[in-house]
């Protein structure tokens, strides 16, 4: 199955409201799909809230939580306010979950950082208390982390069952858990380390992801075809220099220059190269839902001019 292409924005950095509403407008007149927040310690804002605001101020534009790390909110709480967003936005809820990755968010908070298979078991259970919340009736769950009594999850959503849920990974523990139960699965790069760096390029190599939509695939047996899948593009920028760009930034992700320009996550070029490299993924991978970054947004206008819905 072929899906068509669609594009977000990911931002997050503070501003006065009336500019936050603009970077909304802006991303649906460009014809971008959807715009994503990010959950950190950082110096940016609270996904939900900003999310709620960008709601307000656009008509058609997607809300991406890109993701929410699951060890700073309970479940159930989290889909009460889920569940309020898409009401309040009229179904444009995409509600992205992950393990929780970056060191500093943990150790600023004085939060334990559980080894990765605690925190994705965490997950998987939060998964469960999360679509139990947005399904009709009062459930019960008794698990290791987490135990709900008779609980009736409201309000409810618009979207039916829930929001698309999307969960993203780079290991293969994460990506079987979100190939059982997400609708959206992003590829990403391992994170284990806790940190972006030269550790984390080995994981973004054309070979990697390779074994990744493997792990992909057999987990999710027949609901495979249901699922989009998604890249965050981490190095994007319009040029007609590719390989002098990517030779200055390779190196610190720890890849060749050859394998940058072939990675998922960097996306270099002209624009007509650019929309080629984005056909090749998706014909290679399945790669349909592109996430680039707000800086980049109006310079790659034309890409997704060419290539939205497509």
């Amino acid at each position: 199955m072929t899906r068509a292409f669609r594009f977000s924005v990911q931002a997050a950095a503070p501003r006065p409201a009336a500019e936050w509403r603009e970077v909304g407008r802006r991303a649906e007149d460009l014809g971008f799909s959807a715009l994503s927040v990010s959950d950190h310690l950082d110096a940016e804002m609270a996904p939900l809230i900003a999310l709620a605001v960008t709601a307000e101020a656009t008509r058609r534009l997607r809300l991406t939580t890109l993701v929410l790390a699951n060890d700073f909110r309970h479940p159930a709480f989290l889909a009460k306010q889920a569940s309020t967003l898409d009401l309040l936005s009229d179904g444009r809820l995409e509600l992205g979950i992950g393990a929780g990755w970056k060191t500093t968010d943990y150790e600023q908070s004085g939060m334990r950082l559980d080894s990765p298979g605690v925190r994705i078991a965490r997950l998987a259970e939060a998964v469960t208390v999360i679509k139990g919340c947005f399904a009709e009736g009062p459930f019960d769950f008794d698990g290791e982390y987490y135990t709900i009594r008779g609980l009736d999850g409201q309000p409810m959503c618009i979207q039916t069952p829930h929001p698309p849920l999307l969960m993203a990974g780079g290991g293969r523990k994460m990506l079987t858990l979100a190939a059982r139960e997400a609708d959206i699965v992003g590829v990403n790069a391992n994170m284990r380390a806790g940190v972006i760096d030269h550790r984390a390029g080995p994981s973004a190599t054309t070979s990697a992801t390779d074994e990744k939509l493997e792990w992909i695939r057999e987990a999710a047996g027949d609901r495979f075809d249901d699922i989009e899948l998604q890249t965050r593009v981490h190095m994007a920028l319009i040029t007609d220099d590719p390989r002098g760009i990517a030779g200055l930034m390779a190196p610190a992700l720890g890849l060749t220059v050859e394998e940058a320009l072939a990675s998922p996550h960097v996306l270099v070029g002209s624009t007509g190269q650019c929309v080629e490299t984005l056909l090749a993924w998706r014909e290679r991978w399945g790669l349909s839902y592109i996430g680039l970054s707000e800086d980049i947004m109006v310079e790659f206008a034309p890409v997704v001019d060419a290539l939205a819905g497509v």
